[in-house]
């Protein structure tokens, strides 16, 4: 069974609840997931590198990913994260940069496998958000098995 990692940072607990419904979709397409907070990964005892897929969320405020994901983002080069799957999220009132900026930096620092783009939801209550997230662990779930398949 393939393996997911959800890491999130979150200041209104929007951005954890797209990150567990994303991790909804992925189970029902028969993926294990792991779902934690930047500070639960920061205790230690999980490598990103037992995932086949990681996925990381960050709320935008004042255009910008909040600090913990920034240095979560610098953490994570230490790991080899190479051809994994990966997927990028956040919660959002204005702008909504964080997610893209994830995004990017899973793809060309990373060199991550990524899915055809972020998710950004101003909440996971409004507008089909609920759909839409686990829609989203579903595609990550799709280039997991097309992964596993090449």
């Amino acid at each position: 069974m393939p393996k997911a990692l959800v890491v999130y940072a979150t200041r209104s607990n929007q951005t954890k609840g797209i990150g567990e419904l994303i991790a909804e979709g992925l189970r029902t397409s028969g993926v294990d997931v792991t779902v934690l907070s930047v500070q639960e990964f920061d205790k230690g005892g999980v490598d990103p590198q037992d995932f086949d897929a990681v996925v990381l969320g960050s709320a935008t405020y004042h255009g910008e990913m909040m600090q913990p994901m920034k240095t979560f983002l610098f953490k994570l080069e230490q790991y080899d994260l190479k051809g994994k799957v990966g997927g990028a999220f956040g919660a959002f009132g204005w702008s909504g940069e964080a997610p893209g900026r994830i995004f990017e930096t899973m793809k060309n620092i990373y060199l991550m496998d990524m899915v055809s783009g972020p998710l950004k939801l101003k909440s996971s209550a409004l507008s089909g958000g609920v759909q839409m997230a686990q829609r989203y662990g579903q595609e990550i779930a799709q280039k997991l098995k097309v992964a596993a398949s090449s």
